[in-house]
């Protein structure tokens, strides 16, 4: 008498088809497994709450190649005040 037979969750389901329809029943099991979701991360954010996090791994030093860029070459003055020779 305590657990339900098959019969028993069949009646029921038809029932609930017949009040909420075939249309809203795949949105309401969408937001109910939504919800569990949130319900599942919120528990384990809480429980991990107590626990220290980890300490990143120290930064490495990483040599990088040094590019010297040549110097870009002078530009050439014409003076006007020498005389040809």
């Amino acid at each position: 008498m305590g657990s339900l037979s098959p019969w028993h969750w069949a009646i029921i389901a038809v029932v609930v088809i017949v009040l909420f329809g075939s249309k809203k029943l795949p949105d309401a099991a969408r937001s109910l497994g939504k919800s569990l979701r949130i319900f599942k991360s919120e528990v384990r954010e809480l429980q991990n709450e107590g626990k220290p996090q980890p300490a990143p791994p120290p930064a490495t030093p990483v040599e990088s190649e040094r590019v010297e860029h040549p110097a870009p070459p002078a530009p050439e003055q014409n003076h006007t005040d020498a005389k040809p020779a």
